[in-house]
């Protein structure tokens, strides 16, 4: 017999084993392509339909975006600024070949790239923060869930390098990375400024605020200079809780502050920088959706017995200095966090129907999982000028990451009090757990390119890495996992390399071809009979073929990107005596195109487009997963089959933008502009084939597909008014109040079988604020 289940998340797909055991619109351009938007008193007059030069540190050099050979867009502060963006969903739309998971609060955030899904807690795709990497990976941080979603406030740019990164920026960067350029110390001119704004949001009882401050002061005139800023975003909740009748349970509060230092002369240059972010969110924004149609239950409503806090504390030092030799520059960048994250997790009506199998009334249930993790790195390097044909850079690195994972899963009765004895000593605790965790890497690394003549060059590059790990497995009450502590280690050494020839067909047209690896870091695994003691790297090899060109005198900008990626030893989950670990298995294939294009076609008017499509499937089944189910009987899992696409990867997106500037009387200039995007549909997970066998024969085959999430279309605007020191913004995301979601899941009774809902996070509804901002 053969069952069809397309709609049905299990307990073999949501086990609470497999939680507690493993742990832009307006005028936004796309890849290589962004403008950089001018305050009024600097908007150009007879040159304004000519594109902005715009520089990249993608290589690690600062060059000119139209000659990088990568797949690069950045995005600047002025174009965050425009739709009053707080988090990284705000403008992943409008970057081509970045997908964003928003699980209802920033920094709940998962991130992939041209189809490189997140399939295991390690990341596959990288974050720095100016020259530091920020993030764990180790596969015990959840590193996959939590990507750094930095408030978007002092910083200069977000460069979005798409495809493998391992030569230059090393482990869990294999599909991309993205960098956060901070704002630096300026030490010719004295600035301050000072900003609030205020929003609505469709279902929100109250308005939302925010307020910034910062400045740059000069010490010392040409050489010292110090910046400071603080930014506070606190958002009005707008989901209603249908356990309670509580109103906004989803509202939140967001902190960051910055200080940085700089000293330089004609030689060096030292920098020095403090930033600290703080999320407080006391309930996510996830609503409930009935099963069959998920349409909604009762509009942004969800059941919530037990608070969905989350928080996340990061601290961060750096210290980067630059020399001049003469013949070479040389980089030194050092840099130390301190990253608290801790999220609970409602699961009342997957397993508060424990209790009933004891003969007593429903209860409740959550997990709560607390993630400490202290990082230092180091890296040296050394590069050429860049004034000559052959162009060099070497370098060392070095990662020490601390890390404690502390999961809690009590079983309690409704009304959250401890379960009458003797059951509260019995099955009080579903699980606690502690798994501390060390991860040190030490790396090499080398990149050049020479140009051979006026229209080839031919650039390339490798990186040696060795990563030694320890982890510690720490069971000390619970019913899902043996109590115990047992111990494991592990070791690898992982090569990475690139080639990049580089055609000037003609003074206008850039054509490259890229063939570059990266890889996803192992690690030792979940320590229990019959899983390998440790998972290797998940490694992809990318070959890309881009045309970068220019037209009308640079007022039309055109670059297409095709690529294909050939993903090996994919980390995958693996259930053992009912514990889940990973086991390397699978392939993948992800091929795609991306295009964008900007125009300016008269003065003042920007029109830009974006659109990528990818085709990402598994090639073979996922390793077979064999559960003893008692009598001789067996039942056989695989998580993910032949042609599954991967999850949360829609196959096409595109967005239009349109930015107009006029100037008005005085000094006073007027901006309105708008952006439209498109995602399409996507599934939420692999395909889960389940076969209950007895002597080799059998008895039931169930296939339980991810959830589907419709496509979806959304309009945002913005119109403002500024000069020389102040500016005048409003804007408004989801002008039509698209109903839309980001991610969805099934929450199904494990006792009963029966989904009681599904729990989805929409997209913002519709929000529009006024922004006031005054610089002196």
């Amino acid at each position: 017999m053969h069952k069809h289940h397309p709609r049905a998340a299990s307990m073999r797909r949501h086990t609470l084993t497999s939680a507690i055991a493993i742990t832009l619109a307006l005028g936004f351009a796309g890849q290589a392509m962004a403008q950089d938007a001018a305050p009024a008193d600097q908007q150009p007059a007879a040159t304004a339909q000519e594109l902005d030069v715009v520089t990249v540190t993608a290589n690690k050099r600062t060059e000119n975006i139209r000659e990088v050979a990568a797949a690069v867009t950045k995005l600047s502060d002025q174009q965050l600024e425009n739709i009053n963006a707080t988090q990284m969903s705000d403008y992943a739309n409008y970057v081509p070949g970045l997908q964003v998971q928003d699980s209802g609060s920033p920094g709940q955030t998962q991130v992939s790239m041209r189809g490189i899904a997140a399939l295991s807690p390690g990341s596959t795709v990288g974050t720095y923060v100016d020259e530091a990497p920020v993030g764990s990976n180790s596969l015990y941080q959840q590193a996959t869930l939590f990507a750094l979603d930095l408030l978007p406030y002092d910083i200069e740019n977000i460069e979005v390098l798409r495809g493998p990164q391992g030569t230059l920026y090393g482990a869990g960067a294999m599909g991309g990375l993205i960098k956060y350029v901070m704002k630096k110390p300026d030490t010719s001119q004295n600035e301050f400024r000072v900003g609030m704004g205020v929003g609505d949001t469709q279902g929100a009882d109250g308005t939302s605020l925010n307020w910034r401050i910062g400045g740059n002061l000069v010490l010392a005139q040409d050489s010292i200079a110090l910046r400071a800023s603080f930014a506070s975003n606190q958002p009005n909740g707008y989901v209603d809780n249908l356990v309670t009748g509580q109103q906004d349970i989803n509202d939140s509060e967001q902190n960051s502050g910055r200080a940085s230092f700089l000293w330089h002369n004609d030689k060096a240059s030292v920098q020095f920088a403090i930033m600290k972010q703080k999320i407080d969110s006391p309930n996510n924004s996830v609503i409930a959706l009935q099963p069959e149609t998920h349409d909604d239950i009762y509009g942004l409503a969800n059941f919530v017995v037990v608070d969905e806090v989350f928080k996340k504390d990061i601290e961060n030092y750096a210290l980067t200095v630059d020399y001049d030799f003469g013949f070479a520059n040389f980089v030194s960048a050092t840099s130390y966090g301190d990253v608290f994250t801790s999220i609970t997790t409602d699961q009342t009506y997957t397993y508060g129907d424990y209790t009933t199998l004891f003969g007593l009334p429903g209860g409740s249930a959550y997990l709560t999982n607390d993630l400490r993790l202290k990082q230092f790195t180091q890296e040296f390097r050394l590069s050429s000028k860049g004034d000559g044909a052959f162009e060099w850079l070497v370098g060392a690195f070095y990662d020490d990451e601390r890390g404690d994972n502390h999961q809690f899963v009590p079983l309690t009765q409704f009304d959250g009090s401890p379960l009458p004895e003797p059951f509260n000593s019995l099955v009080g605790s579903l699980g606690d757990l502690y798994l501390p965790s060390t991860y040190e890497e030490t790396a090499v690394f080398g990149n050049a390119s020479y140009k051979f003549n006026e229209w080839f060059k031919l650039g390339a590059g490798v990186r040696w890495a060795r990563n030694e790990q320890e982890f510690t497995q720490d069971v000390v009450a619970g019913l899902l996992a043996p109590i115990g502590t047992e111990f494991n280690t592990s070791e690898e050494d992982v090569v990475t390399w690139s080639i990049t020839p580089q055609f000037q067909v003609s003074e206008d047209v850039m054509v490259y071809g890229k063939v570059s690896t990266g890889y996803q870091p192992g690690g030792p695994n979940i320590v229990v009979n019959g899983l390998p003691p440790q998972v290797d790297s998940s490694t992809l090899t990318s070959y890309e073929l881009g045309m970068k060109s220019a037209f009308a005198d640079n007022r039309v900008f055109l670059d297409v990107v095709g690529y294909q990626i050939h993903w090996e030893d994919i980390q995958v989950a693996s259930l053992v005596n009912g514990v889940s670990g990973l086991v390397n298995g699978g392939e993948a294939t992800s091929q795609g195109l991306e295009v964008s294009a900007m125009f300016r076609p008269v003065d003042g008017l920007t029109l830009g487009l974006n659109a990528a499509y990818n085709d990402a499937n598994i090639d073979e089944d996922f390793p077979l997963i064999t559960v003893p189910a008692g009598g001789g009987a067996n039942v056989l899992i695989n998580t993910g089959l032949k042609g599954d696409r991967m999850p949360y990867v829609p196959d096409l997106t595109w967005s239009a933008t349109a930015d107009y500037y006029l100037p008005l009387s005085g000094d006073w200039g007027m901006n309105v502009g708008g952006g439209y995007r498109f995602v399409d549909d996507r599934t939420t997970a692999t395909t889960q084939r389940q076969v209950v066998e007895f002597g080799g024969t059998v008895l039931d085959t169930e296939l339980t597909p991810g959830l589907v999430i419709d496509s979806y279309q959304a309009l945002d605007l913005y119109a403002s008014f500024s000069n020389a020191h102040w500016t005048v913004r409003g804007y408004m995301k989801n002008a039509f109040d698209e109903r839309a979601y980001s991610t969805m899941g099934d929450v199904t009774n494990q006792v009963t079988g029966v989904t009681h809902h599904t729990s989805a996070t929409p997209i913002m509804p519709r929000t529009f604020g006024i922004e006031v901002d005054y610089r002196f």
